[in-house]
């Protein structure tokens, strides 16, 4: 995800939806972009992070540390030495992110982001 581009849902992605092995978030606000824009949907993998810790590069969802009922989606920049992990919005003049709240612990983060609902407009 380094490169900036996400994929769209395909048939893998629709299915692993289906049986309950992916999970559809919606974004919000204008942080990601240009990647992601406001209302559009991705799907997110919250069993991504079971075996391998997050990279940098890698589009995830975490809990924001100070509202845990508000969910952000957040490009990793840094893995720290303790294991913590600093997450910035691409869009860095409409971003809320680890510049204002600090770095992440895993247990923040909920999943990575694999691809996007793409519906025709």
């Amino acid at each position: 995800m380094a490169n900036r581009q996400l994929p769209a849902m395909n048939i893998g992605e629709f299915l692993l939806l289906l049986l309950g092995r992916r999970q559809l978030c919606r974004v919000t606000g204008e942080s990601m972009l240009p990647l992601l824009q406001p209302g559009e949907k991705v799907l997110l993998d919250p069993q991504a992070y079971r075996q391998t810790p997050p990279k940098i590069g890698d589009l995830v969802v975490a809990r924001h540390p100070l509202r845990p009922d508000l969910q952000l989606v957040k490009r990793v920049a840094l893995v720290r030495d303790d294991g913590s992990y600093l997450l910035l919005g691409d869009n860095r003049g409409a971003s809320t992110d680890s510049r204002a709240f600090g770095s992440l612990h895993r247990q923040q983060i909920l999943g990575r982001v694999t691809s996007r609902l793409n519906i025709e407009h």
